[in-house]
């Protein structure tokens, strides 16, 4: 066989060795972003949405009488003085803030009014769910920059004959109203401690831990 044509041969069956590579490699399925093993915030986000059993301070500048230490009734109310079962489910501490704002001007002029959640359970779209093979199974409420690691540590971690690296993430994608699915590598995440497998959580996320088949 000529030089050259063996050349080229040989070139062509290197390229295609790459080619392969990179397929058997790669995912077909949709990839979720990591995150940094470190998360940078604790509280919630600022979209935060208040739910019930939330536990809330309302700060009146200059008129601390006026404020109070709460917690969000069942029915998803608050009181504080001067207003009587505001409602307060299903806002944003910043439009809660403006409502007793609002009420307040009738008692006071230009009331400035600042509302901070001290405790909170979120509403069921602001959870993250862990279910299946985990220590303790668990409605968590999501907070900003939360990430897998995170919620794993939450539930205690594996149980002993957890499938972590079959588990899968499921996504409600509220645009299309679809849902998505994602593979998770939790074994690779807790038991080598894979930065890679750390990905980012969005609020309604729910995790599915399988069992081992063996």
């Amino acid at each position: 066989m000529p030089t050259d044509r063996l050349s080229r041969l040989l070139a062509g069956t290197a390229v295609a060795s790459l080619m392969l590579t990179g397929c058997a490699g790669s995912s077909s399925g949709p990839q979720l972003p990591a995150a940094s093993f470190v998360s940078m915030q604790e509280g919630p986000g600022e979209e935060y949405v208040i739910g019930p059993l939330d536990e809330l301070t309302v700060f009146v500048w200059r008129n601390p009488e006026l404020g109070a230490n709460v917690q969000v009734r069942p029915d998803g109310r608050i009181t504080t003085p001067l207003i009587t079962d505001m409602p307060a489910v299903g806002k944003t501490p910043s439009m809660l803030s403006e409502d007793i704002k609002l009420q307040l001007s009738q008692y006071i002029q230009d009331p400035l009014v600042s509302v901070i959640v001290n405790k909170f359970a979120g509403t069921f779209s602001q959870q993250v769910r862990v279910i299946g093979a985990t220590e303790k199974p668990a409605s968590l409420p999501y907070r900003a920059n939360m990430t897998l690691l995170d919620a794993m540590i939450a539930v205690g971690g594996l149980s002993e004959f957890a499938a972590g690296n079959r588990a899968k993430l499921i996504r409600f994608d509220k645009s299309t109203g679809s849902q998505k699915e994602f593979a998770l590598r939790l074994g690779d995440l807790l038991k080598k401690g894979e930065s890679k497998a750390n990905v980012m959580l969005m609020p309604g996320d729910v995790i599915i831990i399988p069992e081992s088949a063996f």
